[in-house]
């Protein structure tokens, strides 16, 4: 997996840096052509430039090598991409991990933000998306700063969480890294294991911090938390 999977998306420009190594004939048209079949669905800046997380680009990857390797038409590369993803919801979903996507309209109105914010989010790297749909992880963050705005603080202000989320992934992706490239399932379900326990202590490293720099700030006494969209005040010991 390469460093370039910790930045939040690609242009198309990139996506052909990424894999023209590996496909010397992948050209803009081509990725274009294959967007126009329904076989990609990257996002949209909004200024309506194509912008590629590394989803898309391992879906790339995906038809390319496919096409390549054993010549299929599109149609059955189609049906293939199609029994990977509810083979992936089916796993994710007996593992207790969240797989329901949204749309753009209900991530707006569960999380109770307009378009302007969201595009904003999304120009910012704070919220990627797969396709047309969002993950619920993208509707946590939404929500996270709809209460955030309320205090005044604009998607801008929160580039940095943005950034130290892709210096934390750049991070897990060098201990994992050497593992994902076996193409044993136990070996990668095992660097997945260990990506989400290094994640997990990561936050608890990052609250920790910021509960030590309340406190040299004096500002321990009372803690904030936000509980389903309610504010609740915690008092402190």
């Amino acid at each position: 997996m390469n460093a370039s999977f910790a930045r939040s998306y690609l242009g198309i420009g990139e996506v052909l840096v990424e894999l023209r190594a590996e496909f010397p004939d992948i050209s803009v048209s081509k990725i274009r052509f294959l967007e126009a079949e329904g076989l990609i669905s990257p996002a949209r800046s909004p200024s309506g430039y194509r912008r590629f997380g590394p989803a898309d680009v391992e879906q790339l990857r995906f038809i390319l090598t496919a096409q390549r390797d054993e010549y299929l038409p599109l149609r059955i590369i189609k049906e293939r991409l199609a029994a990977r993803a509810a083979l992936a919801e089916k796993t994710e979903g007996g593992s207790g991990e969240r797989t329901e996507m949204v749309s753009r309209r209900e991530l707006l109105d569960s999380a109770g933000i307009d378009e302007a914010q969201l595009e904003e989010l999304e120009a910012h790297g704070l919220i990627k998306r797969a396709g047309r749909l969002y993950g619920q992880d993208a509707l946590d963050v939404a929500a996270a700063v709809a209460g955030l705005a309320r205090y005044g603080v604009q998607a801008r202000n929160l580039r940095t969480a943005a950034t130290a989320a892709d210096r934390d992934i750049a991070l897990i992706e060098q201990l994992v890294g050497p593992v994902l490239k076996q193409r044993d399932p136990a070996a990668r379900q095992a660097a997945s294991h260990t990506a989400r326990e290094v994640a997990a202590l990561l936050l608890r490293l990052h609250g920790a911090m910021l509960e030590a720099a309340l406190t040299e700030a004096g500002l321990h006494g009372e803690v904030i938390s936000v509980t389903g969209g309610h504010d609740q005040a915690v008092k402190g010991a």
